[in-house]
């Protein structure tokens, strides 16, 4: 059975699943697969109130894009960075030069994600696997059976610009295949790019994307604005129909509960939710939230719910830098309170709440030994704690005003401040003053019922407790005087 589409406000937990099987075989004494991942940690995601498990990098690769992974010069720099004892078998090659969507037989193959899936399911959690529309690895048995499938260049191509093309050795005879792109970056030589111009490409990628639906509950699609008509256009200047709302829909005639995720930039995201996704990378938060700046942030929150209920938000994931090596700790916190207590997904990478500070290549089968931020740790467990109350999963969210707190005081304008109501009343008031220097404001409270009672606030995040007078509360708004980077979570009731 389908399993429902779950809250309204998910929480997703990604993992490194070659990564996390190094670390099994290393404690096991032997190989290990998906089957070897022990219930009692699933039990454990679970409790700590995930609803998604994305599991990275589980469909089959091919020897052509492993040896460009291991002999590319500029990589094995970031390999070495990240790994000083690196071995020739910690680099299995990209889990994005796919050849094959069927599982990885050194994870235990497709019977082994069945297994996985149904434990998952067991604890009511969903899997999440991947889907790369945009190309395939070097080896891909397409290459054989279905040239037309690909942009084939020339050989004026190859000699102008080698950064973006490769000959490729064919029994049916060679050609000159473009590498995938980014247009804004040289080719991945460990690809191969599809040509979205061919309708009966299209169709196989549909029917790629129908096979995947039946073995798990979403997709996260990498670089999913690349095969939008007018980007895939001015990349290769071929025509070519629109593909994700044809996708996404005949998933869905056969899953109807079947839920895709889309990497995008570039401001997108509002075009990926019309084109039938779910959720949308955030991008432009995590970018402000890194900026430092409060306004750009809260401006950002002015958004229709219709628009933010369907961003994933994050502070991490396997592309971007380790949050605890891109935010100092004390604004990390409350970086952290602002994306994950904003509506939307919630998306939080493995070893995020430990603290680690290196990012693992996609192309790396094994990971740095880090040691664990206890306080980080700790901070994460209470905001975990708070994510797992119902007016967070399935409440209603507002903005709220913040102003002086007397004439010529300008440090209201650090403030960022929401409410949630829950569906039994609940009530939680989260206030960050996202700024190096204290601050102070009054913050309008969106509750029509304050007045004639005694409330008391108590901090989620900090243990403190405070008393305010409703009347008070109700004409003028709840007065704060905070410290730089802080943030408070504070439960309401009377």
């Amino acid at each position: 059975m389908t399993p429902n589409r779950g809250p309204r406000y998910p929480s997703l937990y990604q993992l490194n699943t070659r990564v996390w099987l190094t670390e099994l075989a290393q404690a096991l004494g032997r190989p290990a697969t998906l089957d070897d991942i022990p219930d009692a940690e699933l039990e454990r995601l679970a409790e700590m109130g995930f609803d998604w498990l994305w599991f990275l990098s589980v469909w089959q690769t091919g020897p052509a894009g492993q040896k460009v992974s291991r002999s590319h010069p500029e990589w094995r720099k970031e390999f070495h960075a990240t790994l000083p004892d690196l071995r020739e078998e910690d680099i299995p090659g990209s889990g994005f030069a796919i050849t094959r969507y069927t599982v990885s037989a050194c994870l235990g193959g497709d019977a082994a994600l069945a297994r996985l899936r149904n434990r998952l399911r067991q604890r009511g959690l969903r899997l999440m696997l991947d889907f790369v529309p945009n190309h395939t690895g070097l080896d891909h048995h397409w290459v054989e059976e279905h040239p037309e499938y690909y942009i084939v260049g020339t050989e004026q191509d190859l000699a102008c610009v080698p950064q973006n093309y490769t000959r490729v050795k064919r029994q049916g005879g060679d050609l000159v295949l473009a590498y995938g792109r980014d247009p804004c970056f040289a080719g991945w030589p460990d690809t191969l790019q599809l040509n979205y111009g061919n309708p009966e490409l299209q169709q196989a990628m549909i029917g790629e994307l129908e096979r995947i639906a039946g073995q798990c509950d979403g997709v996260r699609c990498d670089m999913a604005m690349l095969v939008l008509p007018d980007v895939f256009e001015s990349t290769w200047g071929l025509t070519a129909p629109l593909f994700w709302p044809q996708a996404t829909a005949s998933v869905r005639r056969k899953y109807p509960d079947f839920q895709f995720m889309a990497e995008v930039y570039w401001d997108r995201e509002w075009t990926m939710h019309q084109q039938g996704f779910d959720y949308a990378y955030d991008k432009r938060l995590y970018d402000r939230l890194a900026e430092g700046a409060a306004r750009p942030v809260r401006e950002h929150f002015h958004a229709g719910l219709n628009y933010q209920d369907k961003l994933a938000r994050f502070l991490e994931n396997h592309d971007e830098p380790r949050a605890a090596a891109t935010f100092a700790p004390d604004r990390h916190a409350a970086a952290a309170v602002l994306t994950f207590l904003s509506p939307g997904l919630r998306f939080f990478l493995q070893g995020q709440f430990e603290g680690r500070r290196k990012r693992i290549s996609p192309h790396l089968g094994r990971g740095p030994l880090e040691p664990v931020d206890a306080t980080l740790r700790e901070f994460y467990e209470r905001l975990l704690a708070v994510l797992r109350q119902p007016q967070v999963r399935d409440g209603q969210w507002s903005l709220l005003e913040c102003v002086p707190a007397w004439d010529g005081n300008g440090s209201a304008d650090a403030f960022i401040a929401c409410a949630w109501q829950g569906p039994a009343g609940e009530r939680l008031l989260v206030v960050v003053n996202y700024a190096a220097h204290p601050s102070q404001c009054y913050v309008r409270l969106p509750f029509t019922d304050l007045g004639g009672r005694l409330w008391r606030l108590a901090d989620l995040l900090g243990g403190a407790r405070h008393e305010r007078d409703g009347d008070d509360l109700q004409s003028r708004g709840l007065y704060l005087d905070v410290l730089p980077w802080q943030a408070h979570v504070f439960a309401m009731s009377s």
